[in-house]
């Protein structure tokens, strides 16, 4: 039975960076842009559009991680990394008995 990969998901935690940042400009775009920042860009408040970008696309990567988890396999069946699902028996030494 295989569970899901939950917050161990990369697309979670980039989710959440891009979350954080996009608030982050959503906030000095609306609360402490001046005229003079405005004068600069042409009157475009980049700020504030930059931090929307943001948290749309925050917003796809929760969606995307949400919809489309990522389904890690349970370690039941006894098979080590590197050996193949091979047994001591079955990988060519023979049994004695």
């Amino acid at each position: 039975m295989a569970r899901k990969a939950g917050l161990f998901d990369l697309r979670l935690v980039i989710a959440m960076l891009f979350a954080v940042y996009g608030v982050v400009l959503l906030v000095v775009g609306l609360g402490f842009t001046d005229e003079t920042d405005l004068s600069k860009a042409d009157g475009l408040n980049i700020n504030l559009w930059t931090g929307i970008g943001m948290l749309v696309l925050a917003l796809l990567f929760g969606a995307w991680a949400t919809l489309r988890p990522v389904l890690v396999p349970d370690d039941a069946d006894g098979a080590g990394p590197g050996d193949g699902g091979a047994t001591a028996a079955g990988a060519g030494g023979q049994r004695r008995g």
